[in-house]
């Protein structure tokens, strides 16, 4: 009897582990399905709501460059609430995310000191404005092209050839950059070559001639023309004139075609390299 009872005493013991092991399952279960419904639920309402901002931002037309970081920077601290709401239903104490959260930013603060450096560059960029979206700019690293996107940690820049590149705002603020569209007029400067024996004010009278003519070159500042150097073998003209920046490849080389094709018909020679050689009888 005394087996018999311990057997009983046992196995109502196992039972009610099994039952309380179920319970907690089922509350886990039930608690585990609750947050990922928060989760998704979160992040289509984070979408949402940054959606929404931007459309706002547009039609209350707020700076391009304001708007794309201040929605990707939104965005992502609601995406960071949802979890941690996530991790509370599943049943994580406050304060035992409080205190992760609290050493993860101190340990990631100090692993990832170049991407804070990034996100102050990129508060920087914004509140001072070098430049802003839709600018052309060169960078101190050598790359230009057209600002598209000015995030939260890099800068999307489109290059000449179509090519994507993601700078990092932190170098960008304390780097050189030149903003090739502030201003709208930019000064064109071209060396050309005439042989020696050549009249210059013919040079000069054909290509001023030439830039006259031209509807997109500025007359104000006039167009120069001018000795640059006295070469080995040819003298050396400069030729300057101002044009808007948009047009400002596609006009120097309209020039320097029309020279080409007119300095022949003038008789003005483009010189190649000589060497004058003398014997002692």
């Amino acid at each position: 009897m005394d087996a018999l009872s311990q057997l009983n005493i046992e196995t109502t013991s196992l039972e009610s582990i099994i039952t309380s092991v179920g319970r907690l399952m089922a509350r886990f279960g039930l608690k585990l399905v609750a947050a990922i419904g928060i989760f998704v639920a979160g992040i289509w309402i984070a979408n949402r709501l940054t959606d929404a901002l931007r459309r706002v931002m547009e039609r209350r037309h707020v700076d391009a460059s304001l708007r794309t970081f201040m929605v990707s920077f939104i965005n992502i601290v609601i995406k960071i609430f949802v979890v941690v709401i996530v991790l509370a239903t599943v049943g994580v104490q406050m304060t035992s995310i409080i205190a992760v959260l609290g050493a993860a930013s101190l340990a990631v603060g100090m692993a990832l000191s170049g991407t804070l450096q990034n996100l102050a560059g990129g508060i920087v960029i914004l509140l001072f404005k070098p430049f802003r979206v839709g600018d052309t700019i060169e960078t101190a690293s050598g790359k230009s092209g057209v600002v598209q996107r000015i995030m939260i940690f890099t800068t999307e820049l489109r290059t000449f050839d179509n090519q994507t590149i993601y700078l990092p705002n932190g170098a960008l603020s304390n780097g050189v950059i030149t903003n090739l569209s502030r201003g709208k007029m930019r000064r064109s400067d071209m060396t050309l070559s005439i042989a020696y024996g050549d009249k210059i004010d013919v040079a000069r009278r054909v290509i001023l001639d030439i830039l006259g003519r031209d509807q997109r070159v500025a007359a104000d500042p006039a167009p120069m023309v001018f000795i640059n150097s006295l070469g080995d073998s040819a003298i050396q003209l400069t030729v300057r004139f101002w044009v808007p920046y948009a047009d400002m490849a596609i006009v120097t080389a309209d020039v320097m075609e029309q020279i080409y094709t007119t300095f022949p018909k003038k008789k003005l020679r483009f010189p190649f390299p000589q060497m004058d050689v003398h014997f002692d009888s």
